[in-house]
């Protein structure tokens, strides 16, 4: 018989431990399926932005009055927001591979071999559900980077990114490290909510450089959680 998990089964049963080997893959799928998932919604930003409003203007003001043709009109509408889609795609899809070919690609050596570096996976059922890294910062000195946090879409919203981000401090702070800090893209509204109710400020935003990126004007926040004596 099938045996459907509640919400309070996941919560009373997660468990968070570091990375191994047999991990591999599921990490990797892990991560890979939770950027995709941004694509839609780094779609939507992009339609979203006046500078394309201009551009769309201009574009049926000018194919108008040179053809005088509505469906001509029409068609480069559509044939422009295809391209942008694409171009969400393929910023998201990018930076995948790229990583998946970085830091993914052995992760045991990356993370776990690294000094100051870690990285932890979530269990429910035995099943890695969900999973963070961390390593020194290479633009913030004495700081250490929240990284590669992504969480089964099913598993969302029980607690267990906020537990990760825990996790992460409480392996800064235990290794002297003065802050962490992490970055995260302008669409993930969820994220940003998540590290803000924990204590992270926002420092700072900039656009990618990628020629695609500075098109549809596609940003990066970073976000900063400082230790102080208190804490």
């Amino acid at each position: 018989m099938l045996q459907v998990q509640t919400t309070e089964d996941i919560m009373a049963n997660y468990r968070i431990r570091k990375y191994e080997d047999k991990d591999c893959e599921v990490v990797r799928d892990i991560f890979a399926v939770g950027i995709r998932e941004h694509i839609p919604a780094g779609f939507v930003y992009t339609l979203k932005q006046p500078r394309l409003h201009l551009t769309l203007m201009c574009v049926l003001c000018l194919l108008f009055l040179s053809s005088r043709s509505f469906m001509l009109c029409i068609l480069a509408v559509v044939l422009l927001l295809a391209g942008l889609r694409q171009a969400s795609d393929y910023i998201y899809s990018t930076y995948v591979e790229a990583t998946l070919k970085d830091d993914l690609l052995d992760i045991n050596k990356t993370y776990m071999k690294s000094k100051g570096s870690c990285f932890w996976v979530a269990e429910s059922n035995d099943h890695v559900v969900a999973i963070v890294a961390a390593v020194p910062s290479k633009g913030e000195p004495g700081a250490l980077e929240l990284r590669r946090m992504s969480v089964r879409k099913n598993y969302r919203g029980l607690g267990i990114a906020k537990a990760l981000c825990r996790t992460v401090l409480d392996f800064a702070r235990a290794n002297g490290y003065k802050a962490v800090v992490l970055e995260t893209s302008q669409v993930q509204y969820d994220a940003q909510k998540l590290y803000e109710s924990i204590g992270y400020k926002k420092i700072r935003q900039f656009v990618l450089p990628m020629l695609v990126a500075k098109i549809i004007n596609f940003s990066i926040l970073t976000y900063r959680y400082d230790f102080f004596p208190h804490n």
